[in-house]
């Protein structure tokens, strides 16, 4: 599964031209940078947004989800699946009987992007308006 990578910090100790000030921002830099490499690492690709906005409204089958995103690939949804899960932003849950039952739903994790996905909406609106596409 995906896991999230270190980074290194952006400053060298060894650099001698580096002054007390450049070093103080590239540590706030540092801690900038790391938690939001982090987010975009864990929500990258074309499919995980959709997917999570898909969950959205409630717990849904692998099938319920095809049809939600039609374009794309059951390979590619069961990969992004197993990925959403392995950063405890969805649940699977299998449920017993004939045929078996397979349902995906937010976790109290993954219901935490609402206010993010919110505010990337506001922004994408905001960019369209004023590249001109909207």
């Amino acid at each position: 599964m995906s896991t999230i990578p270190k980074y290194s910090p952006v400053v060298e100790d060894s650099n001698p031209q580096l002054t007390p000030v450049a070093s103080e921002a590239a540590a706030v830099l540092g801690e900038i940078l790391q938690p939001v490499t982090d987010a975009l690492y864990v929500l990258q690709g074309k499919w995980k947004l959709p997917i999570l906005l898909a969950l959205a409204p409630g717990t849904k089958r692998f099938g319920e989800l095809t049809k939600a995103l039609p374009t794309i690939t059951d390979r590619m949804l069961s990969k992004e699946l197993k990925e959403l899960e392995a950063n405890l932003l969805i649940t699977r849950s299998v449920i017993e009987g004939v045929p078996v039952k397979v349902e995906y739903a937010l976790t109290d994790h993954g219901i935490s992007l609402h206010d993010v996905i919110i505010e990337l909406q506001k922004w994408g609106l905001r960019h369209r308006k004023k590249v001109g596409l909207q």
